[in-house]
């Protein structure tokens, strides 16, 4: 929101009257016609600006003001002033009769904000490929011919046109840039520039006369110029090889998009007969000389890069020279992926420079960046070119999370490269899942910075190896966030002797004692167990870690991933592992990292998925029957674990039936019946004390029509459960009850009481409505809105009434 003062000068703006207006674009004109420009006339600009922006109405500027701030803008020196300028042209329209920008000569000196004027004025394609073509032109002129520092802003123009609207290139535009671009890579002189360097890629120590230029470790260049060369100066040519440099990846990448049909080769080329040294990269080359523009590039290209990882392996003098080396190689290997998936030929030439180079950088953990986009390179190649891959992997997915789990930019690049080529890893590297423990430790680390990322990953993950152990990974994900933190909390501060709050913790870390249920959280692979057994001491030495803000942040995100995780197993699960996963979900609904709301969580996820996997499978209530009914039998659930209780009983009574599974047995029927009996008991009785934890009334519920279920089932039952109903009802009579105080919640136990105790004096009945077969229960038509039941059931009730 803006300040009240920013509004008030927004609303005058909006306000303001047309003859103040003309009457300020005169004082204006007034302030142009100055030799030197002061305060007054950026003060004024400024407020034009607003003025011009504070409205949705386009506003036109008086044709002589306008005239005259254009040819400031193409003139002056001034930057704030350019900056202004271009801010309030594009605010407005040209005057009727005005030549636009963008249909004048662009051999005029172009500036970055005249290029931005020039691009908002653009209103169809149609200028847009006229001015791509005046550009284009201009380009091709020699550079004694153009304006001093206009080519700078023109490559930067074709670059935008480039990524908003490629298909506004011709054949023949595409052919004056690959022309131009392999002029200016491989061609730029190889001499400094006469002034003093202007900073941005390059560096160096002075000179008086301008010489050779240097390489980073401060040695003549034997080669020729690459961004990573420094001198006192550099000629503008020079820069252009920087320009294009920087926009050579995103041409390769799109400029296939146009139509690029000529395969003529161009004889009449400058670049061949411009007498620059002759590349010891490229001396084996010689045959790009036939080639047409669009594969000379590739070549050029191809050797450009080469270059760049020689220039690599020199020692810089300084750490900015340094991380350039590194930007550039992230950029060389991007480039030489592309070139080789252009020209499968080239694969082959340049493995033996990306193995060296891979070789040179796989131990220093501080070029993990670079060693990505070698990892792309390998993944797109390694097959074509026979070359064994195993330790790449091994370094991506295993080293670079263990090593690197806190570093966000690693964290985003290396699951971007899992997104961008899932399908081809899942085919090349189908290994890579395995490494499932050591990718969640980003996801343990920072979770709401990479949580998207892991919502795509995740399903790739799920396979029939790693099903169970991820779903214990998943669970211990918050366990695995607080050992990262200690392991990170070691390395820097030791053990004090005076007991601290977060100490206990750390000193568990580091004891021997615990050292292997830690390991285990921070193992790389899967493969060495599905989960520990010590899981109740490893959340009691974890428990101060419950409370910290990391770790809390980690734990909000797992209820997510667990419904993807189980939405990506029903895919692929058999009943063999859904019978394991039942027991998992048992089993872990007691074993969490103590965070009140994570367990509620968790619990739900449970309850929900629970429920599912029984619909799709009903026998696998029978084949777990022994556990569910164990789980059902303990009272204590009721009050710890009313989501997931609430969901065992009610498949219980759902599916332990013979018409779900011909193994039911009367005996089962019983057993389960009493068990469920047992505890409808316990929690009903009187002799509870009023500070007593009262159950949930849909326990109850589900507790009553799971025993009416199984009741219509085995019908020797039914005195048991109409002898609990009776009473029941005559105790709510009574008024309030120990187990109940909420009087709507105990009126509604005692209606779902009065409507089963009906329903089972008629045992056939009671077995129709309870259980009803299948072809009854679906499809529902009576719930579908686009079929013609509920009306007729609407008209049959009203007729009845």
């Amino acid at each position: 929101m803006y300040s009240h003062g920013s509004e008030s000068l927004i609303k005058q703006a909006r306000e303001i009257q047309e003859v103040e207006l003309q009457k300020f674009y005169s004082r204006i004109m007034k302030l142009l016609q100055e030799r030197e420009f002061g305060h007054d006339i950026i003060d004024s600009l400024q407020r034009l600006h607003l003025i011009l922006s504070a409205t949705k109405y386009t506003r036109m500027l008086p044709s002589e003001l306008y005239r005259k701030l254009m040819s400031l803008l193409l003139s002056s020196s001034l930057e704030h002033l350019q900056v202004l300028i271009s801010a309030v042209l594009k605010e407005t329209l040209p005057p009727s009769g005005q030549e636009l920008l963008c249909s004048q000569d662009t051999s005029i000196l172009l500036n970055s904000h005249s290029a931005a004027l020039l691009l908002s004025q653009i209103g169809s394609r149609d200028e847009l490929s006229s001015v791509c073509t005046q550009l284009l032109r201009f380009l091709e002129c020699r550079s004694s011919e153009a304006p001093a520092h206009s080519l700078t802003h023109i490559l930067p123009i074709i670059n935008t046109f480039l990524t908003h609207c490629p298909e506004t290139l011709t054949e023949d535009h595409v052919t004056i840039l690959n022309k131009k671009l392999v002029d200016w890579l491989r061609y730029a002189s190889i001499q400094q520039g006469g002034g003093a360097s202007s900073g941005g890629f390059f560096t160096g120590p002075r000179s008086r006369q301008p010489g050779p230029i240097a390489e980073l470790d401060g040695t003549v260049s034997g080669d020729f110029f690459t961004v990573l060369c420094v001198g006192q100066g550099f000629t503008e040519d020079q820069w252009m090889n920087v320009y294009s440099f920087s926009m050579l990846r995103h041409w390769l990448l799109i400029h296939h998009s146009v139509s690029s049909g000529n395969t003529v080769a161009d004889t009449d080329d400058r670049s061949e007969v411009d007498g620059s040294v002759v590349s010891m990269v490229s001396a084996t080359s010689s045959s790009s000389r036939i080639l047409p523009p669009k594969e000379r590039l590739r070549e050029k290209a191809f050797q450009y890069c080469q270059r760049l990882i020689e220039q690599s392996d020199r020692k810089a003098h300084k750490r900015t020279d340094t991380e350039l080396q590194k930007a550039c190689l992230v950029e060389a290997m991007c480039i030489l992926d592309c070139v080789c998936t252009e020209d499968v030929s080239l694969v082959y030439r340049a493995f033996p420079c990306v193995k060296a180079l891979y070789g040179r950088l796989s131990s220093d953990m501080s070029f993990a960046r670079v060693l990505l986009p070698i990892a792309q390179f390998y993944l797109n190649h390694g097959e074509m070119a026979a070359v064994d891959c195993e330790c790449v992997w091994k370094l991506v997915f295993g080293r670079f999370p263990a090593e690197l789990f806190s570093d966000p930019r690693l964290a985003h690049e290396l699951l971007r490269f899992l997104r961008l080529n899932l399908r081809n890893l899942q085919l090349r590297v189908p290994q890579f899942t395995h490494f499932f423990p050591n990718l969640l430790k980003f996801l343990a680390w920072d979770s709401p910075a990479v949580v998207d990322d892991f919502i795509d990953l995740l399903p790739s993950l799920v396979t029939v190896g790693t099903a169970v152990e991820l779903l214990h990974t998943l669970l211990d994900l918050p366990c695995l966030c607080a050992t990262l933190i200690l392991q990170l909390r070691s390395a820097y501060f030791p053990i004090t002797e005076a007991s601290g709050r977060g100490t206990l913790p750390l000193e568990a870390f580091q004891s021997s004692t615990y050292r292997g249920l830690f390991l285990f959280l921070l193992r790389g692979e899967a493969g060495t167990g599905d989960t520990i057994e010590r899981l109740s001491t490893l959340h009691e030495l974890l428990a101060e870690a419950a409370e910290w803000p990391r770790v809390v942040q980690c734990a909000q995100t797992v209820p997510v991933l667990l419904h993807i995780y189980f939405n990506s197993l029903v895919k692929i699960a058999d009943e063999k592992m859904l019978t394991q996963l039942i027991l998992v979900l048992l089993e872990r609904s007691s074993l969490l990292l103590n965070i009140p709301k994570y367990i509620k969580e968790i619990h739900r996820v449970f309850s929900c998925h629970l429920l599912r996997l029984c619909k799709l499978h009903p026998s696998l209530v029978v084949d777990q029957s022994h556990e569910l009914l164990e789980f059902a039998g303990t009272t204590a659930n009721v009050y710890s674990k009313e989501n997931v209780f609430t969901q065992v009983v009610w498949v219980l009574g759902e599916y332990l039936s013979v018409s779900c599974d011909s193994r039911c047995s009367v005996g089962l029927i019983t057993s389960c019946f009493e068990a469920l009996e047992a505890v409808l008991f316990e929690i009903t009785s009187s002799s509870r004390s009023p500070g007593d934890a009262q159950p949930a009334p849909r326990v109850i519920t589900s507790l009553m029509s799971a025993l009416a279920k199984l009741a219509s089932r085995s019908h020797d039952l039914i005195p048991r459960v109409s002898l609990f109903l009776s009473k029941l009802r005559a105790v709510t009579r009574g008024g309030s009850v120990p187990w109940c105080s909420n009087e709507e919640d105990l009126a509604a136990i005692a209606t779902r009481g009065e409507e089963l105790w009906s329903l089972l004096k008629v045992p056939s009945v009671a077995q129709s409505v309870l259980c009803p077969p299948p072809h009854i229960t679906t499809p529902q038509w009576h719930q579908d809105s686009n079929m013609a039941m509920p009306l007729q059931l609407r008209a049959l009730t009203s007729l009845t009434h």
